[in-house]
């Protein structure tokens, strides 16, 4: 049986909408399928927070008040089943979710669709897990029972594919409610960012060791960091680098260069600057801030 989902959304809060007007609602709605249609107004939070569950057909009430009118539309959002060459409506009283809409479509149309479960870039954690070591951690502490979770969760996959490249990067989640005590010893808020933005423990250990040495002595402690680095690769070995910078730049320039330096980093970023050489600019301040 052919059947169409057909949510009243605006085209741009979703690339496959049909919008439905006062001229077009009958040639799509009440023929040979069923059609799930949502009422909306574009003004109204909750019907912009449901367009995420759907991508296909729509119209306004704002501008095509007769179609609402005729069929009882009183509120927003309005969801209502048109039966397959029916245009006598069954209203939708159900949860304002993708899985919820296709069970009562399949139920109501005689289908059996599935959601396909796209693969995620957000890993996952729990207690075995949560510890292991990497450069940076965003983790979302999340509750089941929070509708916020649900509005953020396109975002957050957003920035897991972005940084799903990054081998030093992890942007994960974990079930507050079911891992509590984690959650208790890293007092959490809604999102917590751990990040030792670029600062690696063994050049960090050899940084302070560099300043705290006499003038002769830190030539040697110098030709240390040097081999630190060497031994470095991927996103550490970049660091490093800045590490050497900055012993060097302190030996040739004198003690006061590190603190006159982050400061004139930090005039660059109180400026408007692109994310990634705010990025940037952080990394160089924050291992700078070693021999400070």
């Amino acid at each position: 049986m052919k059947f169409q989902v057909a949510l009243l959304l605006a085209s741009a809060w979703a690339d496959d909408v049909l919008v439905l007007t006062e001229e077009n609602f009958e040639k799509e709605v009440g023929q040979d399928r069923g059609a799930l249609v949502e009422f909306y107004a574009p003004w109204f939070g909750h019907c912009q927070k449901l367009a995420t569950e759907y991508e296909n057909l729509g119209t306004n009430c704002d501008e095509h008040k007769s179609v609402c009118g005729k069929y009882g539309v009183e509120g927003y959002q309005t969801i209502k089943w048109f039966p397959k060459g029916s245009l006598e409506p069954k209203q939708y009283e159900g949860p304002r979710t993708a899985e919820s809409l296709a069970e009562f479509v399949n139920t109501e149309g005689g289908t059996n669709v599935k959601i396909a479960t796209l693969p995620s870039n957000v890993v996952v954690l729990n207690a075995d897990n949560f510890g292991r070591e990497c450069v940076y951690h965003v983790i979302g502490w999340f509750s089941a029972r929070c509708g916020y979770r649900k509005n953020l969760a396109p975002t957050y996959e957003k920035v897991a594919t972005a940084f799903k490249m990054e081998e030093d990067v992890v942007i994960a989640n974990i079930d507050a409610d079911k891992y509590k005590d984690l959650a208790e010893k890293l007092i959490v808020l809604p999102l917590r960012f751990f990040a030792k933005a670029g600062i690696l423990s063994s050049l960090d250990a050899l940084g302070k060791q560099f300043v705290a040495a006499s003038i002769d002595e830190r030539k040697t402690v110098f030709s240390k960091i040097e081999e630190e680095v060497e031994k470095l690769k991927g996103s550490p070995a970049s660091y490093g680098k800045i590490y050497l910078k900055a012993a060097k730049s302190y030996l040739e320039k004198g003690a006061d260069y590190p603190k006159k330096e982050i400061e004139r980093l930090q005039l660059i970023l109180d400026k408007s600057i692109s994310s990634a050489k705010a990025d940037e600019l952080t990394l160089k301040k924050n291992i700078l801030s070693t021999f400070a």
